[in-house]
């Protein structure tokens, strides 16, 4: 075959009008050499050069979809469940039997036919969907169809046909009207009932509600076919053609596949068959104007809006069932249902078979078993992109701009620069319409498993900063009022703050200047309480003026950078807390190491008399008491009070509280990160699945109380208050503000409120960026200003009351999201379920902080948990919290070979050596962090996290703002924000303006190869 090539203007107009004839079981189909999707067809006889696949910028089809999917429209288009039904004779008889069906994946009828095949991704051969394609071209398509059964379609689908001879279009009826039968989990659901059918059939005709005249008037379609093959058509005297049910049967309305299908689904149907009687195929695509429930026709009580009909004669049953395994995949698929549902012509469907083609990928059949069942991914990418107008183009995106970074998107949420208390005004704005759902949306049972969890986290910190506390105060401040400032801190904040899913909590810095504020006053003979009073007083001052100003502004040069530094040092701080008290226990309790089974004997500890010439003035007193006791029989308690010594190798050994106290450590952490995980189990139901997960924290605590109750071992416990009264002595609940300090403390005071306004602005407001990521999808907003506010006017409370301070607590608010988060509940057959957001609302932080408040009553029961298991609780806070940040990711891929690293979008732009410079300078600065915070210096640590952002700053100069638009964000700049704006405008411009013959400049410009016939 001879082939000549044309370049520019000289390309000859009967090249540009080429077409081939392809033979496919729809029959001859003319394809377009133009159309960049045909030429796969082409290669097999003409060998053509592959470059016009590259050179073409915008298909026709392309062109086509820009305007159906540009069109406005409300309302968002319904997900599809599409079921495939084939024809299957059962003796004489014919029915419809369902083998296939989608919703997002496709499931098949095992050969077996007793059970539904795991969701897999649909693979399609090439032929099928041009086939497809020429069905469409050459069959009836009726759109917006007013149908309301399935008679009455049938009927006028036969009307639009037309050619069809009246004996035909009979039994075409006859065959479309027969009854579906559907798939069922049982099996033997059928036999019963079909089997009294079948044996009644063999001696009437194949409609059940024919009469016997039937028998007498059957029309053969010849006698060559084989009797086994010959179906017997009834004539119109039969009483009835249609044997599908009009409403849907019992067990359509109690299939609980309805759980996988959204509210608003919609059904597409495809029947395919062969028959006896066609010489050629006979198809049709129905849309209906209003989707319509059409009985029996599907599995589900799903009102039916596409119909596809695909009748053929004998010999290609498995090409049919393929068209109809690809009509079907393209009726699931988001583009192209979107096209079915606003296509105005055949053409408009022809278009989107086209732009399906043109995504299609195709792999080699020697390198991969076609018979390989493909899993589900985790991910399904959205659609969106190849709804985009560039998409449809085929325009990739400019080098230099990252789609997955945060660039310079200015965003809604984040606080910008006001008029005076303009961004105060703003969030309560934002806030106050969604107050009566911040309430309401708190009842749901999800909301019990975080109580449980954050109330539990939040006792721990509660006890450990407490005592903490109260030595570096020589209990001014101790337990009882880190309980008392938790609860009433927390359920204001919970109650009026701009974001309530903050938890408010001690913080390390605060702890240390707490300590050296006392060891100040104790030197200069201050009164400590007066001046914390003082200090909280301007501090809450200086916070209003934050406020007013709207300093929060600040936050905005706070990138992903400086984030996952704070968090990540935040969550090391909790593991390596977590750790540490764990292995005091070791200290406390040690493994008697030098125990020998062989000398048991030897092991005993005795108590013996003390040396009366050592005898205490107290012990003089009882010292005829003393004289009287058996000091061998005296307990270990018995023998210290009264004086005695231990002597023995056992005195010191307490057996198995050591090992005891790691098995609950650890095996709460296990326990709970499994549970966590189970709902991707395969066991169980899913909602059951999910609640074992949402109360998997609860359930390993639960589990592991009842294991230490079990043996009954002397493990450390919980120890609460039992007394409402304040840790030291003498002092009373509020500070009075004068008397006890010269007048010049009360100014001077301002400069170390300076400092802890400082620490409470940084620590509050990274902490608050890092809970109101976009990741977390929170639709009602955030309020910064309105949460430093409320940060202030607690202070002040809490100082009048010799309360400690308190401000936002990463950590435990991370692990609040996480315990709220939600996912979709009726998920396709193998589609993971989609995260949808956080059940934003104020009762779970309101329910936490009461609880605390009045866990003094609960010490009987509190009393029983053993500390080791609330340790374990600490470690799985550090660890979830550490999930989902890069910098943690990039810290493995460290360690990782190139051929085993995660497919992160950042590795295929950024280059890998610069991905670990990058992640270096954070390892860096985090262990810069990490030593001041060991030191007493650990008070300079908000300075520290400012000095992040100058550090920030500088990487501007080692890496290029591509590389940081996909590691990092970029740093606003208002100058260059407004130029990409306008360049953007001016390209939307461009755009909406008409171009002039498209196709016609582009073949100027086109070099491309034209067969020519010998």
């Amino acid at each position: 075959m001879a082939a000549e090539v044309f370049r520019g203007p000289h390309v000859p107009k009967y090249c540009m009008h080429s077409q081939i004839q392809y033979f496919g079981a729809c029959g001859p189909q003319n394809i377009n050499i133009n159309n960049a999707y045909s030429l796969i067809s082409l290669l097999k006889p003409y060998k053509m050069i592959l470059q016009i696949l590259s050179l073409h910028q915008v298909s026709p089809a392309a062109e086509r979809l820009r305007y159906i999917l540009n069109e406005e429209d409300d309302m968002p288009t319904p997900t599809l469940f599409t079921e495939m039904d084939t024809l299957q004779r059962e003796g004489d008889e014919l029915e419809w039997k369902e083998s296939a069906r989608w919703v997002k994946f496709e499931e098949k009828v095992e050969e077996g036919g007793e059970r539904w095949s795991k969701p897999h991704v649909s693979t399609l051969s090439l032929h099928s969907l041009f086939e497809l394609r020429t069905c469409l071209q050459t069959g009836t398509v009726l759109l917006d169809l007013e149908g309301y059964s399935l008679p009455q379609i049938v009927g006028e689908i036969q009307i639009e046909e037309g050619m069809i001879s009246p004996e035909l279009r009979e039994k075409i009826t006859f065959v479309l009207l027969r009854k579906h039968r559907h798939q069922t989990k049982k099996p033997i659901h059928r036999s019963l009932a079909d089997i009294g059918k079948s044996s009644s059939s063999t001696s009437e005709c194949p409609v059940l509600k024919c009469s016997s005249s039937c028998k007498k008037k059957r029309l053969h379609y010849g006698n060559s076919i084989p009797s086994r093959m010959r179906v017997h058509w009834p004539t119109t005297n039969s009483r009835s053609m249609n044997d599908i049910a009009d409403t849907p049967s019992t067990d359509q309305l109690k299939n609980k596949f309805m759980k996988k299908i959204p509210r608003d689904a919609e059904a597409s149907n495809v029947l395919v068959g062969e028959v006896d009687f066609l010489n050629k195929p006979f198809v049709a695509f129905v849309r209906l104007a209003q989707a319509t429930t059409l009985g029996g026709l599907t599995e589900v009580p799903v009102p039916t809006r596409f119909l596809f009909i695909l009748l053929g004669p004998q010999g290609k049953a498995k090409s049919y069932n393929e068209i109809g395994r690809a009509i079907a995949t393209l009726m699931v698929d988001d583009l192209f249902s979107d096209v079915a549902y606003k296509a105005r012509d055949r053409e408009d469907l022809i278009a989107g078979i086209d732009e399906f083609l043109d995504e299609v990928i195709v792999l080699p059949p020697g390198e991969w078993d076609p018979k390989i069942r493909i899993e589900p991914p985790k991910k399904v990418t959205s659609a969106d992109k190849r709804k985009s107008v560039f998409s449809l183009n085929e325009l990739g995106q400019m080098n230099g701009t990252a789609g997955g970074g945060g660039g310079l998107a200015q965003d809604e949420e984040m606080p910008q620069q006001h008029d005076f208390c303009g961004g105060l005004y703003l969030d309560i704005k934002r806030k106050l319409p969604w107050l009566p759902s911040d309430i309401y949306e708190g009842f749901h049972i999800q909301s019990i498993s975080a109580v449980l969890f954050i109330y539990l986290g939040c006792i721990t910190n509660a006890i450990t900063f407490g005592g903490l506390l109260g030595d570096a105060t020589d209990n001014y401040q101790g337990v009882m009022e880190s309980f008392l400032g938790t609860a009433l801190a927390g359920t204001v904040f919970c109650l009026f703050s701009g974001q309530p899913l903050i938890i408010l909590s001690s913080t390390g810095p605060i702890l240390i200047f707490e300590k050296l504020l006392f060891e100040f006053s104790k030197n200069n003979d201050i009164d400590y309480m007066e001046l914390r009073l003082w200090i909280g007083i301007h501090s809450c001052l200086q916070c209003f003026i934050l406020v007013a100003t709207d300093a929060s502004y600040i936050i905005k040069y706070m990138t992903r950078f400086t984030e996952e530094g704070f968090s990540s040092l935040i969550s090391f701080i909790f593991i390596s807390d977590a750790i540490k008290k764990m292995v005091g226990s070791f200290k406390y309790y040690p493994i008697d190491t030098d125990f020998k089974p062989d000398y048991v004997t030897t092991y005993k500890c005795e108590c013996l008399a003390p040396d009366p010439s050592e005898f205490t003035p107290w012990l003089r007193e009882i010292q005829g008491h003393c004289q009287s006791l058996d000091w061998s029989q005296l307990s270990k308690k018995e023998c210290v009070k009264y004086g005695g010594s231990l002597v023995g190798k056992s005195c010191k050994y307490v057996p198995d509280l050591a090992l005891m106290s790691f098995i609950l450590f650890f095996g709460t952490y296990s326990m709970t990160v499994s549970l966590k995980k189970f709902k991707f189990s395969r066991y169980f139901p899913t909602k059951l699945r999910k609640l074992i997960s949402d109360f998997s924290i609860f359930m390993s605590i639960m589990t592991f109380v009842g294991l230490d109750m079990l043996l009954g071992l002397k493990t450390p416990k919980l120890i609460v208050p039992t007394e409402f009264k304040p840790t030291r002595p003498g002092r009373g609940w509020l500070v009075m503000p004068f008397g006890k300090n010269p007048w010049w403390v009360y100014v001077a005071s301002f400069v170390p409120a300076l400092l802890v306004t400082i620490l409470i602005f940084m620590d509050q407001q990274i902490s608050a960026v890092i809970v109101n990521r976009k990741e977390n999808k929170l639709k009602k907003g955030c309020g910064y200003h309105l949460d430093l506010l409320w940060v202030g006017v607690l202070m002040a409370a809490c100082s009048f009351m010799g309360l400690p301070w308190y401000v936002a607590a990463t950590v435990i608010s991370i692990a609040h999201i996480d315990s709220l988060k939600m996912e979709s509940e009726s998920s396709a057959p193998g589609e993971q379920p989609q995260f949808l957001g956080v059940r934003e609302q104020r009762m779970t932080g309101i329910l936490v902080f009461a609880l605390t408040g009045v866990s003094i009553f609960l010490a009987p029961v509190l009393k029983f948990i053993p500390m080791p298991v609330l340790y374990g609780v600490f470690l799985y806070m550090g660890v979830a919290s550490l999930s989902g940040i890069q910098f943690w990711d990039r810290i493995k891929l460290c360690m990782m070979p190139s051929k085993h690293q995660p497919d992160f979008s950042y590795l295929r732009h950024v280059p890998l050596r610069k991905v670990h410079l990058f992640t270096l300078v954070q390892i860096i600065c985090l262990a810069v962090l990490w030593i001041l915070k060991s030191t007493f210096l650990a008070i300079i640590f908000p300075v520290m996290i400012l000095g992040l952002m100058v550090v920030r700053k500088m990487l501007d100069m080692v890496f290029s703002q591509h590389d940081l638009a996909w590691l990092d964000d970029l740093l606003p700049e208002k100058e260059k924000k407004k130029k990409e704006d306008a360049k953007k405008k001016g390209k939307e411009k461009d755009k909406k303006k008409p171009k002039a013959d498209d196709s016609e400049e582009e073949v100027r410009n086109l070099s491309f190869c034209c067969p020519l016939q010998e």
